[in-house]
Order: structure tokens, then C-alpha cells, then sequence
């Protein structure tokens, strides 16, 4: 794996993790909140497991099905999808 690609990855599960983080403390405080379809699309840029941390480190978001199931199953695919070619010898 490239350098680049590892430190994209480093970048978006951080920022994936510091977003609900700071969508908790909005929460707490009933302020604007972080919507769901940009905490997704960090998901999908291969930030997945960095929320799935996030959301159980800070409990947050964890009472949504789609989160709670949804999220370790997109961290799975994307783990799988970043090392299925390094084991197939690519």
C-alpha cells in the first residue's frame, strides 16, 4: 500500500472520529447538529472506522439501527476492500 493511500486513511477515519465528537457535543448542548447524510458520506470515503470508534466512544448515535449495524458492517467491506489486493498479491 502507498504512503498516500495510508495516510488518506489515517486523515479520514480522524476526521471521521473527531465529527462524532463534535456532533455528541453539540447534542449535548442543542446546538445545530452534524447531519446524518455527512456523517454517511465520511463513511463512505473509507471514513467508517473511525465513526464506528467514535460512536462508542462517545456514545453517540448508537440507538440508530443504521448506525449501530450499518457502520461495523461498512468498516468490514472497507477493511476488505483495502486488503483483499495486498493478500491476492497486487
Amino acid at each position: 500500500m502507498n504512503y498516500i493511500l495510508a495516510y488518506y486513511l489515517v486523515f479520514i477515519n480522524l476526521v471521521g472520529f473527531f465529527t462524532m465528537k463534535a456532533d455528541k457535543n453539540r447534542a449535548k448542548k442543542n446546538q445545530y447538529r452534524i447531519s446524518e447524510k455527512r456523517l454517511w458520506s465520511i463513511a463512505f470515503l473509507f471514513g467508517a472506522i473511525g465513526l464506528t470508534v467514535g460512536m462508542n466512544a462517545f456514545r453517540h448515535k448508537t440507538k440508530h439501527t443504521s448506525f449501530k449495524v450499518g457502520l461495523p458492517l461498512l468498516s468490514f467491506l472497507e477493511v476488505g476492500i483495502i486488503v483483499y489486493p495486498t493478500l491476492n498479491g497486487q
